[in-house]
């Protein structure tokens, strides 16, 4: 048996604790996640005067702000302008998709989700459309995709419509039932520690704000922000947005607000609420005090 000196006892030694180093190095080395798609859709802008409903501005700025709200995955976005896409092949890899346009209110408008009430017999749709709202619902329940609903884009009046926003959505907005009043509102977080509320406080903005939904009992949903208007004529306020985990897996959001442009200027807290929410529809960690929500420089 050779003995070994002491010298080279300790280099081995050395040799052999730099191995394990390795060996741990390289077991304890994060695997990187991999990256979310977010697909926002804007209507074509005919609702609404100038710096109201201004649906692709508004998308535009929430894209930039997802890319670098700060989480701990890369965030790519993509803005869809104009009719939403009747290919489904656009929206297949998408995390989450977010929806602000019209609803089917006004017969001269294009609705964003349903064709225009006056043109259906307000029970049902045409052969057609019914064909792609069954694709799309099966697309969301398929991929488990996170589905993002603004302001008037919840206006519908078809029930086959209102059907389908409940169940993707866990409540609906009915016309002539709810209310949109302009008003300043005040705007607080509902107690609990929901994750799109990480790092949002109370805002007052000058909104037209879509409220009294109609919310049957579901434990999938997750009340996340009381509003109160000024006006007492206006009422005496409610949940205003919501989160809802659907149950056959995916994630869905509802905003009242967003018809104000300038509010995504003036209000960190509703641009922040809103990066949180999108993020998390789309199955992301938000982070800890909440996202990142800076404007781009230059913006308008």
């Amino acid at each position: 048996m050779k003995l070994l000196g002491s010298t080279e006892r300790l280099a081995r030694f050395a040799l052999a604790g730099f191995g394990m180093m390795i060996m741990v190095s390289a077991q304890a080395a994060p695997v990187p996640l991999p990256p979310v798609k977010i697909v926002l859709f804007a209507g074509p802008k005919q609702h609404g005067a100038v710096g109201r409903h201004e649906y692709e501005k508004d998308l535009r700025e929430l894209a930039y702000m997802l890319e670098h709200s700060g989480t701990n995955r890369q965030v790519t976005t993509e803005v869809i302008v104009g009719q939403k896409p009747r290919d489904l092949a656009a929206l297949e890899s998408a995390d989450a998709i977010v929806i602000d346009g019209n609803g089917d209110w006004l017969k001269r408008e294009t609705g964003a989700m349903f064709p225009q009430y006056a043109d259906t017999d307000g029970l049902t749709y045409d052969a057609e459309n019914t064909a792609a709202l069954k694709g799309f619902d099966a697309l969301l329940k398929r991929k488990k995709t996170g589905l993002v609903v603004f302001h008037y884009t919840m206006w519908t009046d078809n029930r086959a419509g209102l059907i389908y926003w409940n169940d993707w959505l866990g409540g609906a907005w009915i016309p002539y039932l709810s209310h949109n009043p302009v008003d300043k509102w005040d705007i607080r977080p509902i107690g609990g520690k929901h994750p799109v509320l990480r790092g949002v406080k109370p805002w007052m903005p000058r909104e037209e704000m879509y409220s009294r939904y109609f919310l049957a009992d579901n434990a999938g949903r997750t009340e996340l922000l009381n509003a109160k208007p000024a006006t007492a004529t206006n009422g005496s306020g409610g949940p205003v947005a919501w989160a809802y985990e659907r149950p056959g897996g995916g994630r869905s959001m509802v905003w009242g607000g967003n018809d104000f442009h300038d509010n995504m200027h003036l209000f960190a807290q509703q641009r922040r609420f809103l990066v949180n929410g999108i993020l998390w529809s789309a199955g992301v960690e938000v982070p800890r005090g909440g996202a990142t929500a800076e404007l781009q420089a230059g913006v308008d």
